[in-house]
């Protein structure tokens, strides 16, 4: 936990806040911090700071809290991605949050199973479970905003040129002759299932205007394909 993510209900008066769950646990018997040591704090999709703290016992710590430094910068991308599998889709959502992506979007596509969309993983609760982890490891406070999309053609058809606006979007297909690291702008990246995107997927996104890229030789697994996309466009700027 690189960072001690605060909400409204944390907060005793405007400038102390008291912790009695999984939070105080970390600080008092992992950190073991004293009275007076100083933690990284942020308040959830607000800004960051620092925490002294004020006491520390078997049942809570109270932080004395500034807030006066920004969240890190957002990710330049947003993210449709096929819904996957159960197992994957914990560490799809940890890194969306650690690399400060802004949307993801989880969508249906032919080559994803229909209980995938039954998954207790999808439930808001379990959602924000995921994200809070990434945002702790990374040091961030801003929660991504996940949008569920069960069916793939309207979508694509309805939703998608909206979201692209002035922005490009890339859907990763191996058999591109672009490679997702040459392009730039802000982008939209369209990631499909194990298996990849079916051809008429493919095509059907090129009509409102992807464009396909290839993200190396290699085929890498969902969650591998994630953390490729992002970390290869992590610096790019608005063209």
């Amino acid at each position: 936990m690189n960072i001690i993510l605060l909400t409204p209900d944390d907060w005793l008066d405007d400038r102390v806040a008291m912790l009695t769950d999984r939070r105080h646990q970390h600080v008092h018997g992992v950190i073991k911090a004293s009275t007076g040591d100083s933690l990284r704090v942020g308040l959830i999709d607000g800004e960051c700071g620092s925490g002294r703290v004020i006491m520390s016992n078997d049942c809570e710590t109270r932080l004395e809290i500034t807030l006066d430094q920004p969240a890190p910068p957002r990710h330049p991308c947003d993210i449709v991605l096929a819904l996957p599998r159960p197992k994957m889709l914990r560490r799809v959502l940890r890194t969306v949050a650690e690399m400060g992506v802004v949307n993801l979007h989880l969508i249906h596509s032919a080559r994803v199973e229909k209980s995938f969309w039954q998954s207790p993983l999808l439930s808001q609760e379990k959602i924000r479970a995921a994200l809070l982890a990434g945002l702790e490891r990374s040091g961030d406070t801003r929660l991504p905003t996940v949008s569920l999309h069960h069916r793939f053609r309207p979508f694509v058809e309805d939703q998608l040129p909206e979201l692209i606006d002035n922005r490009i979007c890339c859907i990763a297909h191996p058999n591109a002759a672009v490679g997702l690291d040459e392009q730039s702008g802000k982008a939209i990246i369209m990631l499909g299932p194990e298996g990849g995107f079916v051809p008429f997927e493919v095509e059907l996104a090129q009509s409102i205007g992807a464009s396909a890229v290839h993200l190396g030789k290699r085929i890498l697994s969902v969650d591998t394909a994630v953390t490729a996309a992002l970390a290869r466009t992590a610096d790019l700027q608005s063209a």
